[in-house]
């Protein structure tokens, strides 16, 4: 199991685990939440956490149509 731990304060932590309803990222260009599938990705050898920015359906939209 992966998951995502925050320590809130010196008396509080929070553990999330991650999973295939839980891992979301913004649209670099609109701003709009976009719920991510890690599954796609994880087969990609250059696939980069960190350095990924996945658009949303309709910014992608308009980036295939030139505008």
């Amino acid at each position: 199991m992966f998951y995502v731990k925050e320590k809130l304060n010196d008396a509080m932590e929070v553990t999330v685990e991650i999973n295939d309803e839980n891992v979301f990222c913004r649209c670099p260009r609109c701003g709009v939440e976009v719920p991510i599938d890690l599954n796609e990705f994880f087969g990609d050898a250059e696939f980069d956490l960190f350095g990924t920015a996945i658009c949303c359906t309709e910014c992608s939209r308009k980036m295939r149509c030139g505008k």
